[in-house]
């Protein structure tokens, strides 16, 4: 489906190829405090943080993480949810030339000890101690026990070596792992989707700070820098809200007004409220807005982008998003914590071609090739994607093997499977891990998800493999029933049919199973490690409401 076709090549005001200053990720911040003054940056609760009053309460706790110890190259945890402390303790810590280590709040304490133990962390911010034998510098979710300061401490730190996220991935596959980000990774990722999303282009000030230039036009750009309204909810502690949802809007002037959980009544009513702008989030999020009893009744004119990651979004939910939200363009992104945040993104402009199911183009200075570097695959076939670019990853903390099986000769493995079309638009077709092999055929569960979900009787799908020694892996479906619908054996059996219509023999559902909710990552990103436990034997889903006859 195209949602537009091109009339202007938006090209000319982002181009594929951007200068980089060569600054620290304080850089970014102290750009954004001297443009935007004491305009909101973020809003929680009642509670405001200025742009001005981030960048002198981060310089202080810089300067208090100095007189506790904590010198440059040290790792400081946070552990915290999405808090007006948590900007503070992330550019404080980069600041005072130490390493930001974010620790997932849902984990339970032994899994926040080993985080920190692998990570060697000298001292975590939190809201109490959890036990792991690390020092804690507390705080109620606002203050962090120092004083505001009008600059940092003085530091030497070469931005292409030094250390500044130490993130965790998302261990949905296996044992999380640290990335090891420098500054500069950081600072091109976040210049990248600013410049990508706003039309503009990097600006190096005097000062040495870095800000954007909106050099496209309104007609394209509606929300102008220094004007958009958004709203946190993609947990700080992930990728995507670390550089997406609390860094790029620093750059682009953005309110956040910040979730520290979602909450679908809140959401629409902060939408109504703050007349936001931009939504962002992950397809499950997407659903529950949609299936609210207030999604129908809140004014949501006011939203001019919708932007999904983490997982791939089904057409039909796209579509129904168009519906209730006319005014607003549409797009996916694509990345992973070993490219900072992300890789690709849906043209932004109102003019750009865009069609749904894909997650856009690579963002500047980014290679993307399907198949193998040197010897990618035809246009419409599908291949292992490979990524190249500033925001790549320096490798995996302590773990070579690891880093050599996932950079290869400057390339980025990402394990994802792909097809770039006709028009240059990439459409990540399945994780290779999720991939079935059913009779020696290749089975791409996001293709039967979509036919599911483009039910009504269904409001989210997954779909994953059974094993089965006579044919390798089964398909087996997990659907979550739409509100007020109930899936019986027979409803069941009409879905199947329904997806039989548009899939070869061999893909089609062997059973289909119904439960409450998915099991999903902070990030909004689908288990289905726990499915396939859940659907194999004794499961904790039982037996399915349908299955299929032999044939």
């Amino acid at each position: 489906m195209t949602v537009s076709e091109p009339t202007a090549d938006w090209r000319t005001w982002v181009p594929e190829r951007l200068p980089y200053p060569e600054v620290p990720v304080g850089a970014l911040l102290d750009g954004a405090a001297r443009r935007f003054g004491d305009r909101v940056a973020f809003s929680h609760h009642g509670r405001e943080l200025t742009f001005t009053g981030l960048w002198r309460a981060a310089c202080g706790f810089a300067h208090h993480l100095q007189a506790r110890g904590v010198r440059p190259g040290d790792v400081v945890g946070v552990h915290l949810p999405n808090t007006l402390a948590f900007p503070v303790a992330y550019h404080g810590i980069l600041l005072a030339g130490a390493t930001f280590s974010p620790v997932s709040p849902q984990l339970p304490p032994e899994g926040v000890a080993s985080q920190l133990a692998d990570a060697g962390a000298v001292a975590v911010v939190g809201l109490a101690d959890v036990g792991a034998g690390v020092p804690l510098i507390p705080t109620d979710g606002v203050g962090l026990g120092s004083e505001d300061a009008e600059a940092p401490p003085v530091l030497d730190l070469d931005p292409s070596v030094a250390r500044a996220h130490l993130s965790y991935t998302g261990g949905t596959t296996g044992r999380p792992k640290g990335v090891v980000l420098t500054h500069a990774n950081v600072v091109a990722n976040v210049l990248q989707y600013a410049c990508h999303t706003t039309g503009s282009r990097p600006e190096h000030g005097v000062g040495g700070d870095v800000t954007v230039e909106q050099i496209g036009p309104a007609e394209e750009w509606p929300v102008r820098l220094g004007e958009g309204v958004g709203i946190a909810v993609a947990p700080w502690f992930h990728a995507m809200g670390t550089v997406g949802g609390m860094t790029v809007p620093l750059v682009t002037g953005t309110t956040v007004i910040v979730h520290e959980r979602f909450d679908p009544a809140r959401f629409l009513a902060d939408v109504e409220t703050h007349r936001v702008t931009t939504v962002t989030g992950a397809p499950p999020l997407f659903h529950a807005l949609l299936a609210h009893p207030e999604s129908a009744s809140r004014d949501l004119t006011s939203v001019q982008g919708i932007s999904s990651g983490a997982a791939p979004m089904p057409v039909a939910l796209a579509e129904r998003l168009a519906e209730r939200m006319p005014e607003a363009v549409i797009v996916e992104g694509y990345g992973m914590t070993e490219a900072t945040m992300g890789l690709t993104f849906g043209a932004t402009a109102r003019s750009a071609h865009r069609r749904i199911g894909t997650v856009g183009v690579p963002v500047p200075d980014t290679e993307i090739v399907v198949g193998e570097p040197g010897a990618p695959v035809p246009a419409g076939e599908p291949g292992e994607v490979w990524a190249r670019g500033p925001q790549v990853m320096v490798g995996y903390l302590d773990r070579p093997e690891d880093t050599a099986a996932t950079l290869v000769d400057g390339w980025l493995r990402t394990g994802d499977i792909g097809v770039i079309g006709e028009d240059g638009l990439l459409e990540i077709v399945d994780r290779a891990k999720d991939m079935l092999l059913y009779k020696g055929y290749n089975v791409y569960p996001r293709h039967l998800e979509e036919l599911l979900v483009a039910q009504p009787e269904v409001s989210a799908a997954a779909v994953v493999g059974r094993a089965d020694p006579a044919v390798g892996e089964e398909p087996v479906a997990v659907v979550v029933p739409a509100p007020g619908t109930t899936i019986d054996g027979e409803v069941a059996a009409r879905l199947a049919a329904a997806v039989d219509e548009h899939v070869a023999p061999y893909q089609r559902l062997r059973a289909l199973h119904v439960a409450e909710a998915l099991p999903v990552s902070a990030a909004g990103k689908v288990l289905k490690r726990e499915l396939r436990e859940q659907v194999g034997g004794a499961g904790a889903l039982g037996a399915p409401v349908w299955r299929r006859d032999q044939g």
